[in-house]
């Protein structure tokens, strides 16, 4: 590495190392990045199945947030941003599948029509619905579960129906142990600052919402190809700016020296060591945790307490003529009291457009499988996850064609849990990391697990190493390190 400009280390080449790597090269500072599997990208994955492209990981981005769109956009992605052809979701429960009802927060309601209209929930639940008008306020402290402060005042059944499969989309945890303080933030505002009436908070913060940005875009946004492209784009953005990316490289140790850290390395060409004048800890906590063991104990016990949920994709492909039926939406989620293997299923064809462009002879349909604390259906073979996919596809929507192909993606301990007290973890994380000179982490263990949550994550990183006085200065005649 240079001797001329600050040298800086990022360990993992998902989408928040990479980010943090391209913002840090374009402010001047050498950078090697270090992804210890051979493919960058983490959860995001772009690949094919019987010939159609599809995403095998994360499928869209929250375009209401603007910082995956605007990367997309600076990476070169811009005329490749493509949101869903169908929007509209629907719920597998109470024995048929349902529309997802309209005018709520994460599965708490704040306009009672469509929910009554969908059926989703029994007459007793709708009827236990208007108790939250009038029962005592319920404290909700510095933090709160989710499921437990919606099911104290809606009663369960809106838990167990509604914000559970939603939650369990993004999260794959359970709601009743999920922090809403870190989870759905403006809902937990809305109920901190408001009255006693959930419903009314809720109503009360989409108004605000509404008023403060008008929402006339799509809530979600894609890439045509898959939004896997976006991090392989920033990693080619990164390489033009002068970063090395090394695959293959795993971090075995990492210490403070006098003048910076040393990194042990073991790559394709054996172990090295790798001397620089900072470090961006993108990778999963459990990682991360084993690299700080020696610099930060308290830092590492504490992202040693990270639980994570594992989880599997199946991704199937069917010759359109054998699904001519297949329901006009984007997919279905399915509530856990339901006793299903399947956590979700998403109709890709129908929901994006090039994937439907691509192959107009096939159909690729999808399922997810897994959930915080029951991951038991992950041990199976690949082959029993399609099959146990086929037999729930064919009671939600008679779907009796077998694949032309099958491809199962299994993300182990690939989701970071957010239970009561995360964000007060993240800034003891945070409070120990900073004693540290030169070290910053990010990543979807700390403030968000959605794409832009990890590039907004990653950003803030390579600015606070920018801004850190000392750390990306070099000395003004280039010379050699002491």
């Amino acid at each position: 590495m240079s001797e001329s400009k600050p040298r800086v280390l990022v360990v993992g080449g998902g989408i928040s190392g990479l980010v943090a790597a391209y913002d840090l090269s374009r402010s001047g500072a050498q950078v090697v990045v270090a992804e210890s599997s051979e493919r960058l990208g983490g959860k995001l994955y772009a690949d094919e199945i019987a010939g159609v492209p599809v995403d095998l990981g994360a499928e869209s981005m929250l375009a209401r947030r603007p910082e995956a769109v605007q990367l997309a956009r600076e990476v070169g992605l811009a005329e490749e941003l493509q949101p869903p052809a169908i929007a509209q979701a629907a719920l597998w429960t109470r024995g048929r599948l349902r529309p997802m009802p309209r005018g709520h927060i994460m599965g708490v309601p704040g306009d009672l029509g469509p929910l009554s209209a969908s059926g989703v929930i029994s007459a007793a639940g709708l009827a236990r619905l208007p108790l939250d008008h009038v029962l005592p306020r319920t404290p909700v402290g510095d933090d709160v579960a989710i499921g437990e402060y919606v099911a104290a005042r809606l009663g369960h059944e809106v838990v167990d129906r509604l914000v559970e499969p939603l939650l369990g989309g993004v999260y794959a945890g359970n709601a009743y142990r999920i922090s809403m303080r870190a989870a759905v933030p403006q809902l937990f505002e809305a109920v901190a600052q408001g009255g006693r009436s959930l419903i009314e908070g809720v109503r009360q913060a989409q108004r605000r919402a509404a008023a403060a940005a008008p929402q006339d875009g799509p809530v979600f946004m894609g890439i045509r190809g898959g939004v896997g492209r976006l991090p392989l784009a920033v990693a080619d953005a990164c390489r033009a700016a002068g970063t090395r990316i090394l695959d293959r490289t795993a971090m075995r140790e990492l210490k403070r020296t006098p003048r910076g850290w040393q990194a042990v390395v073991d790559g394709p060409d054996g172990r090295t060591l790798l001397d620089v004048d900072a470090v961006v800890l993108a990778a999963p906590a459990p990682v991360a945790s084993r690299l700080l063991s020696a610099e930060s104990p308290a830092a590492a016990a504490e992202l040693a307490s990270v639980e994570y949920a594992s989880v599997a994709l199946v991704t199937m492909a069917f010759r359109r003529r054998d699904l001519l039926n297949l329901p006009n939406s984007s997919g279905f989620l399915v509530p856990p009291v339901e006793g299903r293997t399947v956590k979700a299923s998403t109709f890709a064809s129908r929901k994006w457009g090039w994937i439907r462009d691509a192959s107009p002879d096939t159909v690729v349909l999808r399922t997810s499988v897994g959930r915080h604390g029951e991951e038991h259906h992950l041990e199976r073979e690949d082959t029993d996850l399609v099959r146990l996919s086929r037999e729930d596809l064919s009671a939600a929507i008679g779907l009796t064609a077998a694949p032309v192909a099958a491809r199962v993606t299994r993300w182990d301990s690939g989701l970071p849990q957010y239970p009561v007290g995360h964000l007060q973890r993240v800034a003891r994380i945070r409070e120990h990391v900073a004693k540290l000179p030169g070290l910053v982490v990010c990543g979807a263990a700390y403030d968000g697990v959605g794409i832009p949550a990890c590039i907004a994550g990653a950003r803030e990183a390579a600015r606070y190493l920018s801004q850190q006085p000392g750390t990306l200065e070099r000395p003004a005649s280039g010379g050699a390190r002491e």
